[in-house]
This record gives structure tokens, sequence and C-alpha cells, in this order.
């Protein structure tokens, strides 16, 4: 026969498993893994999304006189058949050369009709090639492809000596604002999801040594629940300030070469960005904050909390993959979406400030998702008041009994 303390020990052991397992909540823990890699699959693909936001628009320029541009034509296929890819470089536009060469092709940086890479122009053999920080291949690229024409109008040894020149772009581009969009999305998810977090442990914490009630008696439940909401804010504040500076400083530490990448990233809003983005980060931590402090009050123990949060987890990355696809595709339905979506809206406004220049949606987002604190808020403690305190109030129309 079985021990008896084994008897006992299996007994204790099925109650935890049926304890575990029998619960809504087991079905997304096993789907998790599954759950986790679909949604980073989702925001790899928009990220690369957005990256790629302005290539149909980005072009590589030649500007030459009309009997150079069919040899030009004819180097640019051949060229282009070593690449695996059709998008491995940018399209090529032929430009007729009319008055100033060195204007005409300033200009085209500056045009808001296409996104010029990269432009070539005066004599084949002693080409000037201007270049954007970060295009160095489409410049060189430029320069072969000179250098090919060059050779098929003439004799095959005549070589071509391109000067190249890296012109600072002032004009925001559809990819420039595509990345900052992407990159505003991907920092406001990365640090609520690190931060909000913490509100769960320390309401859990003050509900078991019975604080929480303590504190529920002597000022109203929603007061406790807001406190505590701008006190965990503050130390999140402090972490966002002291990372913020390092990551402000950072490209004074980098190489030319990484730092020039950095600022083609631009905004449609302008100087205001900033502001923006930090108010966006804060309604996305008082949005998730409040969400799991309500979590937090409901949990008595750290299996539920751990049950609890994997649902919220979840849902956060959802609300991700939807906002990251709408810094990629500002004009589509999904966007229109993530930015009505309270959970998801912080992020997708603050990818639609980097897209778009127009500032009075903002204030209806900023309105929009502070309701949205509040009627979290006020659940959550009605939740609480319900079902912890056991004090709801009577049912309105219900008759005393005499």
């Amino acid at each position: 026969m079985m021990p008896r303390f084994l008897r006992q020990a299996f007994t204790i052991a099925r109650r935890d498993l049926t304890a575990t397992v029998m619960t809504p909540t087991f079905l997304l823990f096993l789907l998790s893994p599954l759950l986790m890699i679909g949604f980073g699959v989702i925001g790899g693909l928009s990220g690369q999304a957005a990256s790629s936001a302005g290539e149909a628009r980005q072009w590589i320029v030649a500007i030459a006189p009309a009997g150079q541009q069919e040899a030009l034509r004819a180097a640019d296929r051949e060229l282009r058949s070593v690449f695996s890819r059709d998008s491995a470089r940018p399209r090529l536009r032929l430009d007729t050369l009319g008055g100033d060469p060195a204007e005409q092709a300033r200009a085209l940086f500056d045009s808001e009709a296409i996104e010029a890479a990269a432009v070539l122009y005066g004599p084949l053999d002693h080409p000037t090639v201007l270049r954007r920080s970060g295009d160095e291949a489409e410049g060189r690229y430029l320069a072969a492809l000179a250098a090919q024409a060059l050779r098929a109008e003439h004799a095959p040894g005549i070589g071509s000596t391109p000067r190249f020149e890296t012109i600072a772009v002032e004009a925001p581009t559809v990819s420039g604002r595509g990345q900052a969009a992407y990159f505003s999305t991907f920092a406001i998810f990365l640090v609520t999801l690190m931060l909000s977090g913490q509100a769960v442990g320390a309401m859990a914490e003050e509900r078991s040594n019975k604080v929480i009630e303590i504190l529920a008696a002597a000022v109203p439940l929603e007061s406790v629940f807001f406190g505590k909401l701008l006190g965990a804010f503050g130390s999140a504040l402090l972490f966002v300030a002291f990372w913020g500076t390092l990551v402000a400083n950072l490209p004074k530490l980098m190489p030319p070469a990484m730092a020039g990448a950095l600022s083609d990233l631009s905004v449609a809003v302008g100087p205001i960005f900033p502001l923006l983005l930090i108010g966006y980060f804060v309604m996305a931590y008082l949005l998730q904050s409040a969400v799991f402090l309500g979590v937090g009050a409901l949990a008595s123990t750290q299996r539920e909390i751990q049950m609890l949060s994997l649902p919220i987890t979840i849902f956060q990355f959802a609300m991700f993959g939807t906002s990251s696809y709408a810094a990629g595709n500002p004009a589509s339905w999904v966007a229109t979406i993530a930015e009505i979506v309270p959970f998801s809206s912080p992020m997708a406004m603050a990818a639609r400030a980097a897209n778009s220049p127009e500032l009075w949606p903002h204030a209806f987002a900023f309105a929009w998702q502070a309701l949205w604190v509040a009627i979290t808020l006020t659940i959550a403690a009605r939740l609480f008041r319900r079902g912890v305190l056991k004090s709801g109030t009577p049912k309105r129309g219900k008759k005393a009994v005499a």
C-alpha cells in the first residue's frame, strides 16, 4: 500500500493542480507563447513597414541631356540585374537638364512630390553626386551608373571620377516620419510595460496587510486609487527623466555616421513633438496602471496576480501591434481604430504626431484618454468595494422590508 505521506502529498498536488488548471485564464496561459510570438511577428512586420513607409516615394535621380538618358536607362537595367530584389535600390528618375544643374539638383531634395535619396548631375566622366546622410549606397550606385553608361558610349577602358557631397535635408521626409512614428510607439509601449506592473504588487501587498481597508475607511475609495496612481506615476517619472537624459545625450557619443542617420528622423508637428510624446506617455501609463491597480485590488494571492496579469499583458501586445501598424500606415482604417480605442490611443496618436502636422486632434485625444482614466479608476474602485469590502450600495427601487 502507498505510504500515508505520499497519499497526502498527492492529495495536495491534485488540489493545487485543479485550482490552477480549472480556470478560464489557464487556456490563455497555454496559448501565451503562441500569442507572444504572433504579436512579436506583427510588431516586427509593422516596424519594417514603418521603416520603409517612404520607399514607394523614394527615388535616385540623374539630371542629364536627352542624348544620354537612354544610355543611363540601359545601364540601370544592367546593374539592377545583380540584385535579388527590385527594391534593393530606389527607382531611377531621369530629369532633363534645364538651367543651373546644381540648383536643380538641390531643389529635388526639398521637393514635396518625391523623396530624393541621391542626385547625379554633370558630365559622366566627372559627375557630381549629392546624397543625403545615410544614403551613401545610393550615391555609389549613381556613380557606378555613370561609369557604366560612359563605358557603353565610348571605350571599355574609360573611367569616371565622381565627386560626392553629403547634404543636410531640412524638409521632413516620409521615411523619416514613419521611422520616428514607429520609434515613438515602441518607446511608449516599452516604458509603460516595464513600469505599469509596479502598481499590482503594491496594491496586493497593502490589501493583504489590511492597509487599503484602513485608507478606504478614512477617505473615499476613488481618492485612494487615484492617489496610489499618482504615487506610482511619480516614481515612473523619475525613471523616465533619468533614462531620457541619457538617451538625449546619446547622439553626442555616437560616430558621425550613426548620428547623421538619426538626424534623418523627422516629425510633422515640429518642435512641439517632445511635449506631445511626454503627454502621451503619461496617458498611456495612467491607463495601464489604472487597470493594474484594479487587478492588484481584486487579487488576494500572488498566483491570482500572475493569472490576471497575463491577459492584460497579452492585451498590451495587441494594442502595440495595432499602433505600430498604424505608424507605418497612417491613412488606413486600422490607424483610425487604434486612435479611438483608449488603450492604444496614446501610442497611435504619438505616431500621428510624427506623420501628420495637424494639432487639433491631439486636444480631443488627451480629453478622451483622461476620461477613460477616470472611468477605469471608477470601475476598479467599485469592483473593489463590492467584491472585497462587501459594501456596495443597495439597489435603487428596492423597498425596505418593514
